[in-house]
């Protein structure tokens, strides 16, 4: 999370040289950029597939042979001709024009701009989905604003290939420079976490993907990681398709999509507006749906959406002037009436969409007496990037089990995630995997749960060895009156595979942490305040322990403190899986599922229609007790009061500086 920060503060930095370097708009500076990140990204990806190519790459002649185009098409990635390559760009001559450098067509190349834009031509000649796609406006740039751009977005931060980092910085831009866009109709980015929740509870495998609100690409790209870590091929067992209304964030799919290695058939402009068409003709056809539509969008013209169709269950409340006053219903219908027989829905929608009253509550009777709403979850508060506001994740299954037909599953994760800063929330991988986990007992799917428990055993095994060796490296390192002590609590860090024994493993970690801690304060203590004799002896001790001199204690505090650094990490680390898996085993065991108070709830369709059609998971999962956290009140109270005097004292010196600086000003 630092390096994308680092990156999303580069980009800032970045924005600012293009307001002062050029009189380009915020819409006409934005691709560009975006073309930038996308070439580094693409080279990060393109890397890690060429080193997985060359593993296994024949020879002649002693001679590796040459990776190929065709090697990386059959791997569905992208090839990067090696004037598309990010290193040859950010490591070009200063003089472009003294170079001899010659574009595709044999035309001498008298700029970086030219430079950049044939590696985008470069790029579309590689992908076909990608033509007339990718910005190619560099010659507005200097060649002095260009080489400097190069230089920020050489980033390691884009070398997790992982993640959907081309939407999440697209957010960034739009919410800093162009808030007109990014606040348009209730669009934002939708978070890695929520995404990757609605493709493992959807579990695309093959067919067709539907995404109408598809933005900037996530659906697509994690459904695609979802089907290759499964073992097929997505280019080759999916289908994918895509209207977005903004032709900005449907440039950005299809950039997004084709760094990932896939194909899919996007539409954009007004064509693409998912109210009054359905452009690819896909009403009833699809396998699986995912979105995450505008939230509460208004004034929608009521006779263009009813002359589209796609409405099964008749028309949202629609107002005076013939317009549709909240379309959240509108898009719940369409995602409904895009299922074939057998199709999943899983999508976005605001909170309020479950409990909405009028016409709404009526379309949601409707829904619910079909027996093909599946699951309901509540997000809390900051899962969104630039918003605060909570939600609910929505999931149909034409084809459900029909022992389980006339019920839903609701779930209430309102209180379950991981801090990552003050304004943002997400789940963690194992936290996705629990939530998940509870799905697949609901469905009778037991066996991805003992999967699942077995993933935990050989993880917190793996993590124990981890562990007790970065303790014994620990121990190589400090004094002897020591060693005993940390290896004391190494010895009682143990897994037997018993879930019920994770407590004890839980608090053997612990002490572990806490030793190793006191164990360098009480080091670093002593060695500040020794005699020079008493320093003499030490550095005989450590040469004989460690086999070199010791020429500064600075060097010895440093290495310990990064001996200490990864045993804490790794430490941390388990107790985080550990305290995952006590969180899913004491609540389902070894695999069946329970209602849980406070957390989930099956509720049949008679029990649904008692309160009155809701699907709000928190009418009846009831709510959890309170547990200890550990905290003592009046301590914590004290602390706050002692952070709260910190920063009135430093509120009252900037009041300060700047009366006296005004004062200066004559102000």
């Amino acid at each position: 999370m630092i390096n994308i920060r680092k990156l999303e503060s580069d980009l800032w930095e970045s924005a600012d040289l293009l307001r002062s370097g050029s009189k380009l708009t915020s819409n006409q500076y934005c691709m560009p950029v975006l073309g930038l990140i996308f070439l580094r990204y693409a080279y990060s990806r393109f890397k890690m597939v060429e080193a997985e190519i060359l593993k296994n790459r024949p020879s002649r002649g002693g001679r590796v042979m040459p990776v190929e185009a065709s090697d990386f098409a059959a791997k569905s990635a992208l090839f990067l001709p090696k004037e598309a390559q990010y290193n040859y760009l950010v490591n070009l001559p200063e003089n472009i024009a003294s170079a001899g450098l010659k574009n595709k067509d044999g035309h001498p190349m008298n700029s970086l701009g030219e430079v950049v834009n044939n590696a985008m031509q470069l790029i579309e000649e590689q992908s076909e989905q990608l033509t007339g796609v990718l910005p190619k406006s560099y010659t507005d740039f200097s060649d002095e604003i260009l080489a400097e751009l190069l230089r920020i977005f050489n980033n390691s931060a884009l070398d997790d290939v992982g993640g959907d980092v081309i939407g999440r910085i697209y957010e960034y831009f739009l919410n800093k420079f162009a808030k007109n866009i990014a606040s348009d109709d209730g669009v934002f980015f939708t978070p890695k976490s929520l995404v990757k929740m609605i493709v493992n509870i959807i579990e695309p495998k093959q067919g067709v993907l539907l995404d109408c609100a598809c933005g900037s690409g996530g659906m697509f790209v994690q459904s695609g990681d979802f089907v290759n870590a499964a073992g097929m091929n997505a280019n080759s067992t999916m289908t994918f398709y895509g209207q977005e209304k903004v032709e900005y964030n449907a440039q950005l799919c299809l950039m997004n999509m084709a760094v990932h290695g896939l194909t899919g058939v996007i539409k954009s402009g007004d064509e693409a507006n998912t109210f009054y068409h359905d452009a690819h003709n896909l009403d009833g056809c699809c396998d699986y749906i995912m979105a995450n539509p505008p939230f509460n969008v208004d004034k929608v013209k009521a006779e263009s959406c009813e002359s589209a169709g796609r409405l099964p269950f008749g028309m949202p409340s629609v107002n005076k002037n013939k317009e549709v006053g909240n379309a959240n219903y509108l898009w719940i219908s369409y995602f409904y009436s895009y299922l074939n027989e057998h199709g999943r829905a899983g999508f976005v929608m605001a909170s309020s969409a479950t409990d909405s009253q009028g016409k709404d509550k009526d379309i949601r009777e409707q829904l619910v007496k079909t027996g093909n709403v599946d699951v309901m979850i509540s997000v809390g508060n900051n899962f969104f990037y630039t918003k605060s506001l909570p939600c609910s994740l929505w999931f149909f299954d034409k084809a459900k089990n029909e022992a389980i037909r006339d019920k839903v599953l609701f779930i209430d994760a309102r209180n379950y995630y991981t801090v990552v800063d003050r304004t943002l929330n997400e789940w963690s991988d194992w936290q996705l995997k629990n939530l998940n986990a509870i799905v697949w007992l609901h469905r009778g799917e037991t066996n991805k749960y003992k999967e699942l428990l077995q993933l935990y055993r050989s993880t917190i095994e793996t993590t124990m060895i981890q562990v007790k060796s970065a303790a014994n490296d620990f121990v190589q390192k400090i004094d002897n009156e020591h060693v005993e002590t940390i290896s004391s609590f190494a010895e009682k860090v143990e897994f037997r595979g018993d879930f019920t024994s994770l407590s004890e493993t839980k608090e053997a970690l612990y002490q572990l942490k806490n030793a190793i801690k006191k164990t360098i304060k009480s080091i670093i203590d002593y060695y500040s305040t020794m005699t020079k004799s008493q320093y003499r002896i030490m550095q005989e001790q450590f040469m004989q322990r460690n086999g070199f001199a010791l020429d500064a204690f600075g060097r010895y505090k440093s290495m310990l403190s990064a001996t200490e650094d990864a045993a804490v990490i790794l430490i941390d680390d388990a107790l985080q899986t550990i305290h995952d898996a006590i969180w899913l085993y004491e609540k389902f065991g070894e695999g069946k599922y329970s209602d849980v108070l406070g957390l989930c709830k099956v509720a049949s369709i008679d029990e649904i229609e008692e309160k009155g059609w809701s699907l709000t998971p928190g009418a009846y999962v009831g709510v959890a007790p309170v547990e200890d956290d550990g905290v003592d009140f009046s301590e914590r109270m004290a602390e706050i009061h002692k952070e709260l005097l910190a920063l009135q004292a430093e509120s009252n010196y900037l009041m300060d500086t700047i009366s006296k600086n005004m004062e200066e000003l004559g102000v």
